[in-house]
C-alpha cells in the first residue's frame, strides 16, 4: 500500500512516501481502506519532537519509536473483518475512535497507558489502517472528507464542554476559535448547550463565518481594548474554553466571573506562563484540564453530527502524496477548520 511515513524527529523532510505492505488484521479488528484522514496538532508536534524522549508533554516518557505512519482523524471503508467480528461490519463507512486505554467506562482518557493512532500505532496517512472493530463507529455523514475531521478535534472540543458542565445562556469565551477544536466548540457550546458564545480570533477577516457557527461575538486578540470590549458586551464570562494557553491565560482570568471556569486543552501559544495565584483564589476560579474523551462522549458526539447540530468546517484539502504540502499549510495563520488528506487507491 501507499502510505506517508515519519522517519525521525525533525521538520516536514522527515515525512517520507513509500511503499509499506498491507497490515494484517488480527482477532477482534478490522481493515479500513482509508478514504480520508484531517490533520491534527497533534502529529505535526510528534514530528517535531515535542512528544520526544523526556517530553513532559507527550504520551510516553520513552518517547516515539520511528518510522511512525500519522493520522489519527480517519474516515474509511471496512474491507476485512478479524475473527471474533460481526461479519456485517464487512463494507461498512467507518470513523475511528482515536485512541485505545485500560481506562474504566467514562475514564478512558484518564490513565497513563493511552495509546493513539498515528503515534503508538500506524494511523491514516495511508491507504489501509487496522483497528479495533469496537472502536470504528458508523460514519455520521455520507461523505468520507466531511466525516473524518471530527475524532479528534470534535472530541475534545465536546469533553471541554461537557466536563466544564455548561448550561443553557452561560456566558462561553472561545480561544483559537478558528481552529480545528475552535470551531467545534464554537458549535457545541452554541448549538448543544446553548451559551453564548464570544470567540477570540487573530484576524477579524473570518468573523462573519463564525457567527454564521454560532458565535455571538468575535473579537480579535490583537486589540488593544480587549478586556473592555468584552466587559461592554457581555460583563462578565462565565467559562473560558482554551486552546492557546500563555498567550491569552491572563484575559481568560481577568474575564471571567467569580467562580468562572477556565478549561485547557491545548498550548499552541505557549507551554509555560505566569500565575497570580490570588487571582484564582480570590476570584473562587477552577481551572479544568481536558485531553480527548471518552466512547461515550464520542457516540453522543457523532449523534449530534448526524443531527446536524455540528457541522464539519474544512479549510482545504490535499491528496496524500502531498502530506508535505499539507502540513507546512496546517501551520499558516488565518485558516479556519480543518486541512484534510484525500487517499485514492492505486495498484502496486
Amino acid at each position: 500500500m501507499k502510505a506517508v511515513q515519519v522517519k525521525g524527529y525533525g521538520d516536514v523532510n522527515q515525512l517520507e512516501l513509500v511503499e509499506r505492505k498491507i497490515p494484517e488484521v488480527n482477532a477482534d479488528e478490522v481493515l479500513v481502506q482509508v478514504k480520508a484522514c484531517a490533520l491534527n496538532n497533534t502529529e505535526i508536534w510528534m514530528r517535531e519532537g515535542a512528544y520526544g524522549e523526556g517530553s513532559e508533554s507527550g504520551w510516553k516518557a520513552q518517547g516515539m519509536i520511528f518510522p511512525r505512519i500519522p493520522g489519527s482523524d480517519v474516515a474509511g471503508t471496512v474491507v476485512e473483518v478479524g475473527d471474533g467480528v460481526d461479519a456485517s461490519m464487512f463494507g461498512t463507512d467507518v470513523v475511528l475512535f482515536p485512541f485505545i486505554s485500560s481506562g474504566t467506562q467514562g475514564k478512558e482518557n484518564q490513565v497513563n497507558d493511552v495509546a493513539f493512532i498515528g503515534s503508538e500505532m500506524d494511523g491514516g496517512y495511508a491507504e489501509y489502517v487496522v483497528w479495533p472493530a469496537r472502536l470504528c463507529y458508523p460514519m455520521p455523514l455520507s461523505d468520507y472528507v466531511q466525516s473524518c475531521v471530527f475524532s479528534v478535534s470534535g472530541l475534545t472540543a465536546w469533553h471541554m464542554c461537557t466536563l466544564s458542565n455548561i448550561q443553557p445562556h452561560d456566558v462561553v469565551m472561545v480561544t483559537g476559535a478558528n481552529g480545528g477544536v475552535g470551531v467545534f466548540n464554537v458549535q457545541i457550546a452554541a448549538h448543544v448547550f446553548k451559551a453564548k458564545v464570544i470567540a477570540i480570533v487573530g484576524d477579524l477577516k473570518r468573523a462573519d463565518e463564525l457567527k454564521a457557527l454560532g458565535a455571538s461575538e468575535v473579537f480579535s486578540y490583537k486589540s488593544s481594548n480587549l478586556i473592555q470590549s468584552i466587559q461592554n458586551s457581555v460583563g462578565t464570562v462565565d467559562i473560558v474554553l482554551d486552546v492557546v494557553g500563555d498567550a491569552l491565560f491572563s484575559l481568560s482570568l481577568e474575564v471571567l466571573k467569580i467562580g468562572g471556569k477556565l478549561c485547557i486543552s491545548g498550548s499552541a501559544g505557549g507551554q509555560t506562563t505566569h500565575l497570580d495565584l490570588r487571582k484564582v483564589y480570590l476570584k473562587h476560579l477552577s481551572i479544568l484540564g481536558a485531553v480527548l474523551g471518552t466512547p461515550q462522549e464520542y457516540e453522543d458526539m457523532l449523534k449530534a453530527i448526524s443531527e446536524q447540530k455540528i457541522l464539519p468546517i474544512i479549510d482545504r484539502t490535499f491528496p496524500l502524496e502531498e502530506a508535505k504540502e499539507a502540513q507546512t499549510y496546517f501551520k499558516q495563520s488565518g485558516k479556519l477548520g480543518k486541512i484534510v488528506l484525500t487517499i485514492e487507491e492505486h495498484s502496486s
